[in-house]
């Protein structure tokens, strides 16, 4: 039995994680910003699983969940930066500031903000795996999501780097979650998105690779089974 922290719970591919987690016996610890959604899951998973309202982008309610996490359960098996918002199909110069900086808050400062405040308690036990959330629009681009192509060109850099710097027994990987047909996907994709897995097919192979991921996985950029 593995304990796991989740961001980005509330619905999409955190949803799905959070059902197949549980069913396989782990302890989830999960976040969404939407008090509604944490209620329903509250309400769908009782103890000891845990779950709560917090802002990713707010350092203060992630240091105040992740305090809390650790002084209950100590450091995590394995911490699942999932949370992450799109931009509007837009050209560059036509995203608004506000929307750029939202894309960038959520999808670079939250995943910072998390790994802030778990990473000293699984540092110093040297044991536990990091999955950062990236896509495949982190490793090629298309037209009119460029502020969220940025944003996860960011978290590979940044997740293979925190890889160099972490203790032997430790794994850190950008994941690559495929084409899933999520709300974000609906989005950018339209009607074209009803031809991609649901997050609910996806999270039955994509939850047993996780639970597998290791040391040896240590730094490499990986993509979830289809």
């Amino acid at each position: 039995m593995s304990n796991i922290v989740l961001t980005g719970a509330g619905r999409g591919l955190g949803r799905a994680m959070v059902e197949r987690f549980v069913a396989s016996g782990h302890v989830v610890f999960a976040c969404s910003q939407s008090k509604d959604r944490v209620a329903e899951l509250r309400a769908k998973f009782r103890g000891p699983h845990r779950f709560a309202a917090v802002n990713v982008t707010s350092d203060d309610q992630v240091a105040a969940w992740a305090k809390e996490i650790l002084d209950e359960a100590g450091p995590p098996d394995l911490l699942l930066n999932n949370a992450a918002v799109c931009n509007k199909n837009a050209n560059l110069w036509q995203v608004p500031p506000d929307e750029f900086g939202w894309v960038i808050d959520v999808n670079i400062k939250g995943i910072y903000y998390v790994l802030r405040h778990f990473l000293p308690a699984m540092v110093a036990r040297k044991n536990g795996t990091i999955v950062n959330s990236s896509s495949g629009w982190g490793r090629s681009t298309s037209a009119e999501v460029a502020p969220y192509c940025a944003t996860k060109y960011a978290v590979e850099g940044l997740t293979l780097a925190l890889a160099q710097e972490l203790p032997e027994g430790m794994c850190a990987v950008p994941l690559n979650p495929g084409i899933i047909n999520t709300d974000m996907l609906q989005s950018a994709f339209g009607d074209d998105a009803n031809s991609y897995p649901s997050p609910d097919q996806w999270a039955q192979k994509a939850v047993p690779f996780l639970l597998g991921l290791g040391p040896k996985d240590n730094g490499k950029s990986l993509t979830a089974p289809s």
